[in-house]
């Protein structure tokens, strides 16, 4: 494969980071952006600061790549945020936070580099959405909220852009190795309220269980190589344990009341 210009976001940590090595150490020009890289960490790839719910700092980033290499090929959305807690106990503001990084932060980055990728006739979008963006999981709501919107954005932007013979695809994990449990804040309510606590216990227990037992996600990154080099890639990608990608084509077929008792079964809510 020939050696592409690639742009990571979210790549101080996690999946974005896994994925900003493995490309890098497979020959591609990768550039990783973060809100913050660890100071004491020397990334085999390039960085680039970068906080996607900023305009500036978006249009900063892919401009710098740009007057560096003169092309943009591949962009990766991995940048995202998740927060655990009942609906009723999240704020708006908590809300908005969310779906700031992970639908709007995303956006942006698209919005950024498509120019570019017109005015070239090609490119690839891969959007890193959730197995929590086909079925929506309990206490994480407003996360599977925001990840069915990039779903539903990246839909559309794929027809939008084909003509332009720019790709875009969506790739949804289950459950994977990362700091990203540690990471997940409860929202601020249902730290100090009773009312869904003990529904709420059981489901992050369950969450957290899967987490820590999930997936390395070097196949994350291994999976984008191949799109990478796929002229026609398919839409959508799931990843993961078996009985997790199984799921959504359940959804599909059952009837909701019983996806619905299979969920609550799951996260032992009944």
């Amino acid at each position: 494969m020939d050696s592409q210009v690639i742009l990571i976001t979210g790549a101080s940590s996690g999946i974005g980071k896994v994925c900003a090595d493995y490309l890098h150490e497979r020959g591609h020009k990768v550039y990783g952006a973060g809100r913050r890289f660890q100071n004491d960490e020397t990334p085999s790839f390039e960085t680039i600061k970068m906080n996607v719910d900023t305009d500036a700092q978006v249009q900063e980033g892919v401009g710098r790549i740009i007057e560096r290499e003169g092309r943009l090929d591949v962009v990766v959305n991995c940048a995202g945020v998740g927060i655990a807690g009942p609906i009723e106990e999240t704020s708006i503001e908590e809300a908005k936070a969310l779906f700031e990084t992970n639908f709007f932060g995303a956006m942006r980055v698209c919005r950024a580099a498509l120019p570019f990728m017109r005015r070239q006739q090609s490119g690839l979008i891969v959007n890193i959405s959730s197995i929590g963006g086909l079925i929506s999981i309990p206490f994480q709501g407003l996360y599977s909220a925001s990840k069915f919107a990039l779903e539903g954005l990246t839909e559309a932007l794929r027809t939008e852009v084909l003509a332009f013979g720019i790709r875009v695809v969506l790739i949804e994990p289950g459950d994977f190795k990362t700091p990203f449990r540690e990471r997940r804040p409860k929202s601020a309510e249902s730290e100090k309220s009773t009312s869904y606590g003990d529904g709420f216990s059981k489901v992050l227990a369950t969450v957290e269980k899967d987490e820590m037992n999930g997936h390395d996600p070097e196949a994350i990154a291994r999976l984008i190589e191949r799109i990478i080099s796929n002229p026609s890639p398919r839409l959508r990608y799931t990843v993961g344990p078996t009985f997790q990608r199984i799921s959504p084509r359940l959804k599909a077929v059952f009837p909701h009341r019983l996806t619905e008792w299979l969920t609550l079964k799951y996260f032992k809510l009944s």
